[in-house]
């Protein structure tokens, strides 16, 4: 990772800071600001890996559906200055809350959640 201490997402790869319950974030190793500069063959990977991810939630959390989301820059809500692709899972009693403000997770859950997601 180029970017160093600063970067939060750089620290989530990292495995020093948790995500969400149930929300997957795909985020490229190496640093890339936004959706503008993030390498082509990185972008690819994401993608790949949003969609994968997509049906995972459906099939082991039983969401309904899923929103996938990026902003590119601060007029687009970015407020995390490393390429990044929302999984979120959605259910049919869930309302929509956009714009979406992120908040702390519960590490407990969250580990819950990794484990339903990755388990064979």
């Amino acid at each position: 990772m180029s970017a160093g201490q600063d970067c939060l997402f750089c620290k989530i790869v990292a495995g020093e800071i948790p995500a969400t319950r149930g929300h997957l974030l795909v985020v490229p190793r190496e640093h890339a600001v936004d959706l503008l500069e993030v390498p082509e063959a990185d972008l690819e990977a994401c993608a790949r890996m949003a969609q994968r991810l997509a049906r995972r939630v459906l099939d082991r959390l039983g969401a309904d559906g899923v929103n996938l989301l990026n902003s590119c820059r601060s007029a687009a809500w970015q407020t995390v200055f490393h390429f990044h692709v929302h999984v979120i899972p959605r259910y049919d009693d869930d309302p929509l809350r956009l714009p979406w403000v992120p908040g702390p997770g519960d590490p407990d859950e969250i580990a819950a959640a990794a484990a339903q997601l990755t388990s064979a």
